[in-house]
């Protein structure tokens, strides 16, 4: 027990020399000292820039994607995705879904928990006493809607089923929408506006969201019964049609979509042969494709600051070297005097390793510093994580180990004698 309590406080002696050497070693070679740390600090910058870019355009894509639903399956003429082999003329075809096939599935599914129908169109300018905004988006839905996608309001309420059942012209705006048509102050609450001269009351405005990265927002929305929107869009032949299903508590998505897909080819009496003639559409798609592409850039970036890190390492290792040439004689002596090989090797280790960690950490400011500028300057907030900064001194760390072993090896190896004489 005591031989073990003596040989951990000698490693904590060591240790502790060994790194006031370091800093002295490192102190009085300033110049050498930066135009070592440089290397290292522009390869930590790269990588970490890069993997810090990546994870925060991958979060706001998959935030936007969660929007969606997380357990939502959508019945839709065109299918998600697709790709450079996307096959479009097979899709162009097909029929659109339509309400009645929303009330089939309604009647007929026993793994759903929820079916709402949702039709409409985009480009729609809409008006209130001389102010106009236009390029809106109108979307009827039926009453299940807040019950699948999840959105908060800013003032007002949500339809009555009633209300959504009879087509009444009331409408929920988006928040430039009410911006746009309303003075600052006015409560939109209880106001009419005119779309496509179809006089809407206003129930409700949704809380502003600001536009996701893949577009999607209800800031530029209105949203109306259904039976209301059918009067002024042609909601047959309508891309924006689509059915949205939740499944029931312990379903999974397969599951349902097992299940859709019986149905609807019942309901558009498809014969055994044929092929699909809609698309089931789940978040899952997506995310699995963003898998995939965000593992592509994640490789990008660690080669393009893999490179940037092994010349940081070299430049390390010939620092190293020249180290070890210039102290020669303090080698010769400590070794004279009865330190140990491994003492010498775990001097210039932690020196190398020393040197990388302090360059790691100059690249890590240099990130954040670049996160901030860019947070300010284009509104895109670059996240720099806890698990990054591990990244980014890790590497250092093992950059400066692996660049600093044969110098330090090298030295531990010197003849005491032969280094003394050397150095004379």
């Amino acid at each position: 027990m005591e031989e073990t309590s003596c040989s951990v406080i000698l490693i904590i002696r060591l240790v502790k020399e060994s790194l006031f050497f370091a800093i002295i070693s490192l102190t009085v070679n300033k110049l050498r000292t930066f135009l070592s740390l440089l290397g290292i600090t522009i390869g930590i910058f790269a990588i970490i820039l890069v993997y810090s870019i990546v994870d925060s355009l991958e979060k706001n894509i998959r935030d936007s994607v969660s929007e969606l639903g997380d357990n939502v399956v959508y019945v839709q003429k065109w299918p998600w995705g697709g790709g450079g082999e996307f096959a479009w003329w097979k899709y162009l075809n097909r029929p659109y879904p339509l309400s009645k096939e929303a009330d089939l599935l309604r009647k007929r599914s026993q793994l759903s928990e929820n079916i709402a129908f949702v039709a409409g169109g985009g480009g729609i300018p809409a008006k209130r006493n001389g102010s106009e905004v236009g390029g809106i988006e109108v979307i009827g839905i039926t009453f299940e809607y807040n019950q699948i996608w999840d959105f908060e309001l800013e003032s007002g309420r949500y339809f009555t089923a009633p209300e959504i059942s009879v087509g009444k012209p009331f409408c929920i705006l988006g928040s430039n929408i009410a911006e746009g048509l309303f003075v600052s102050g006015e409560n939109p609450i209880g106001q009419k506006i005119s779309i496509l001269g179809r006089k809407l009351s206003v129930i409700g405005v949704f809380e502003k969201q600001g536009e996701s990265i893949i577009g999607q927002s209800k800031d530029a929305q209105v949203i109306v019964p259904y039976k209301f929107v059918r009067t002024i869009v042609n909601t047959d032949r309508n891309d924006g049609n689509a059915i949205m299903i939740s499944p029931k508590e312990g379903v999974s998505v397969d599951q349902l979509k097992d299940e859709l897909t019986g149905i609807m080819r019942s309901v558009r009496r498809l014969r055994p042969g044929d092929d699909d003639d809609f698309s089931l559409n789940d978040p899952s798609l997506i995310s699995r494709q963003l898998d995939s592409l965000f593992a592509v850039l994640g490789l990008v970036g660690t080669v393009i600051g893999g490179f940037s890190i092994l010349v940081g390492g070299f430049g390390i290792a010939n620092i190293m070297f020249v180290s070890v040439r210039e102290r020669t004689n303090e080698i010769g002596i400590q070794k004279a005097l009865g330190a140990k090989n491994f003492v010498v090797l775990i001097q210039f280790l932690t020196e190398s390793v020393v040197l990388c960690l302090l360059g790691g950490a100059a690249g890590l400011l240099l990130v954040w510093l670049g996160a901030y500028a860019a947070a300010r300057a284009f509104d895109f907030e670059i996240f720099l994580s806890m698990e990054n900064v591990l990244v980014g001194l890790g590497l250092s760390g093992a950059i400066g180990l692996i660049s600093g072993f044969i110098p330090a090896w090298m030295a531990s190896r010197l003849n005491p004698v032969d280094a003394i004489r050397m150095q004379a």
